[in-house]
């Protein structure tokens, strides 16, 4: 069964599209078909961190309003077999994309693929709400920053009232992913720490994605992280939320503080 997974926060530049390609590379490594979505309608930047810009010649709005099909705007990636990209338009705005045509979408590719990873635009706009609309799970990506964690409760808000889920009285499963981390920081109380965002959020906790030069380095060479450079800590971060995304078991690697977060994640049982 294929499962449509929002990477959503409410404050821009926390690293949602980062951690969609990084995510959706690591599920594609792991023998899942992915397809990663850009729905930041106006900006598309995913095509820029998967490397596949000038490869772009239709985009999620062609489709959606049935000028081109879905076939001719999926890029295939030329590294993994099983990962592809739908761009979002650069010349369009938000309300060209409509409820039916994205509805029809969706759909589609839920019969292609095993994962299907929508980059949403950030705040609570159209835009994200059209990127949430359809999602089983949700990725809420924060920086361990008043502001930012502030914004994701908000987030939490829509994902409980504003997708198809929450019509239906269900719940979106979600899952919190704290980026830009750094443990000296979080020491001197420059940042939140770990156990400060998981109190304000109360949502599972997915991964700590550790502050690193890497994560720009990967974007600038446009690769995800999680092929750039696979053995940095970021990319072994994101390797290892994938896993817990499709249910597995793994550890958490908490840069500090290690015991006491592991009692509180886990109540106690050894990790």
């Amino acid at each position: 069964m294929s499962k449509v997974v929002v990477v959503t926060s409410g404050k821009g530049g926390v690293g949602k599209t980062t951690s969609t390609a990084a995510l959706g590379a690591a599920l594609a490594l792991s023998g899942k078909n992915v397809v990663v979505v850009d729905f930041d309608v106006g900006l598309r930047n995913l095509d820029l961190v998967m490397g596949a810009e000038r490869r772009v010649v239709y985009d999620l709005i062609n489709v959606a309003q049935g000028n081109a099909k879905l076939h001719q705007a999926l890029i295939k990636d030329k590294r993994i077999e099983t990962l592809s990209l739908l761009a979002a338009s650069q010349t369009r705005d938000k309300d060209a994309l409509s409820e039916k045509g994205l509805a029809r979408v969706i759909k589609e590719l839920r019969g292609q693929f095993d994962w299907i990873i929508c980059d949403s635009p950030a705040g609570i706009e159209r835009g994200a709400v059209m990127a949430m609309r359809h999602a089983d799970a949700a990725v809420i990506v924060t920086n361990p920053e008043v502001s930012s964690v502030r914004d994701s409760d908000r987030i939490i808000g829509l994902l409980d009232a504003k997708t198809e889920r929450a019509a239906k009285g269900e719940l979106v499963e979600k899952h919190l992913l704290i980026t830009r981390f750094d443990p000296a920081r979080a020491g001197r109380g420059d940042m939140l720490r770990v156990e400060d965002v998981m109190d304000i959020l109360s949502v599972p906790l997915l991964g700590i994605i550790p502050e690193s030069d890497q994560v720009l380095r990967a974007s600038n060479l446009g690769q995800p992280v999680t092929l750039a450079n696979p053995l940095s800590a970021p990319a072994r971060a994101y390797a290892d939320a994938a896993r817990r995304l499709i249910g597995e078991s793994v550890a958490m690697n908490v840069p500090h503080d290690r015991f006491n977060l592991i009692n509180k994640i886990f109540g106690g049982r050894a990790a």
